[in-house]
This record gives structure tokens, sequence and C-alpha cells, in this order.
């Protein structure tokens, strides 16, 4: 009987390790993909990909000069743009995280979930979580980081800072490996082309030079260059100023009765 439950228990250990092997490997799919991408697996050649082609947890993704990829993780119901010139690790050994970015620049989509299981995105100054998230992130090729944020929240969590902050959509944070992160509104040039034109909207854009209603001073709409119309300058025979003297009655000389 203890034979025969040493030889059970010598069975499941094994069963029970690749079980949690496989649950913890993450899938990760190219959606699109523009030139040259490779993945690199460990032991393994890089191989170049093409749309459809699916990656795992550990394997390394570099997108070349003037290339491009969108890369799917369903479980995570994320989605990362990866620019040119960009490597990423997919997965990590840290818990919750699902993508890390080495170099380049990826603009990350996350849709909204329930639950708290973390989604986090690793760079070489801090970690970045989210739930309901769209941002672009860019590191350099020393590790300074930039961090635009286009909606919801991210938390950030950097070494060189005591606790995790928040950065909210409109708003922007750079670091480093050596340099705490400092949140500031994203300056205008890179926010999105539709938080641009909101801005514009907000200023009175729609409504024409002259701002802020539709009758902007442009001619025909009553500005001072609009002759006879809602307070334009005053013209002859419409009420603006002195009218002339009539003409004489025909046949009598001009001043004499």
């Amino acid at each position: 009987m203890r034979m025969l439950a040493a030889t059970l228990f010598s069975l499941t250990v094994p069963l029970l390790a690749h079980a949690q092997t496989g649950a913890g490997m993450l899938v990760y799919r190219f959606d699109q993909v523009n030139r040259t991408v490779t993945v690199s697996t460990a032991g393994a050649e890089a191989r170049t990909v093409s749309a459809g082609t699916r990656a795992n947890s550990g394997d390394r993704v570099h997108t070349g000069w003037f290339s491009s990829a969108l890369l799917a993780d369903e479980q995570h119901r994320a989605t990362f743009e990866l620019f040119a010139r960009t490597d990423v690790v997919l997965a990590s050994n840290a818990p919750g995280v699902i993508l890390t970015l080495e170099r380049g620049k990826l603009e990350a989509i996350f849709d909204k979930i329930t639950g708290t299981e973390p989604r986090i995105v690793q760079t070489p100054g801090a970690l970045l979580a989210v739930r309901g998230t769209a941002y672009l992130v860019e590191v350099d090729s020393k590790g300074e980081t930039t961090l635009d944020v286009y909606e919801g929240t991210v938390e950030v969590s950097s070494p060189l800072k005591p606790q995790p902050f928040l950065v909210h959509a409109g708003e922007s944070s750079d670091f480093g490996p050596q340099r705490p992160p400092v949140v500031l509104p994203t300056p205008r040039e890179r926010m999105r082309p539709d938080a641009r034109k909101g801005g514009d909207r907000a200023q009175g854009g729609d409504h024409g030079p002259g701002g802020g209603n539709d009758h902007g001073g442009q001619p025909g709409h009553g500005g001072p260059n609009d002759p006879g119309r809602h307070g334009g300058n005053p013209q002859p025979g419409h009420g603006g100023g002195p009218q002339p003297p009539p003409p004489p009655p025909p046949g009598k000389p001009p001043g004499r009765n």
C-alpha cells in the first residue's frame, strides 16, 4: 500500500508542475505586421513573423527600421502597437508583468475588465499598472522613459519613489533608472489628434477667425468690413448718417422760389 501511494505521488508531482507551467504561459498573437518583425525564443534562432503568428511568454520581439506590429494578449484584453526599432520581452518572472519594454516605443490599449488581476508593463525605470487605459510609452537607449496617458489612469511604481502614484488622462511622466518620475500636463504636440481638436473647440476654434460667435468680423456677417448690415459702416440711403438734400423741382433755378 505504501509503495502504491509512493508511486502515485511520484506520478502526480510532475503532472501538477506541468499544469502550473501551462497555466502561467501567456500566448500572444500578431494581428498586423509591417515589414520586418522577428521573434527570438531562448535557445533558437530569431524567426520572421507575419500576421497570425503566435508567440509565448519569454519570447523577445524586435521591430526593424520602418517596421511595426500589432500584438494582442487576449487573456488580459490588451493590445500593443510596436513602433519601429523596438525591443520587448513577452511576460516576465515578475508577478503581473505581461510585457517588458527594453527600448523603443509602443502604444498600449487595455479594455476594462472586472477582477483584481494586475496588468503591468515593465520599463527600465518603473512598473506601469492599468485597468481600462490607453497610453504611449517610449524608452531610449539609456532607459530614459516618457509616458503619455490618453485615457484612464496609470499607476506608476518606481524604486526611487516611496509610494506608487497615478498619472491620469492628459498627463505625462518622465523618469529613468536613476531619475525619479515627475508628472506634468501632456505637451500639445504629443496629444492625440482628436484631443488637440477638442482643445481647439474649447477655445472657439470652430467659429472661424474673429472667435466666439458666428459673426466674427467676416465679410457678409456684420463685421466692420460688411457695409450696411448689422452695424457696419453707414452707407447713403440706409439711415446710417446725414442724408443729401433732394434735387430741385424741374424748371426752377436752384435757390429761387
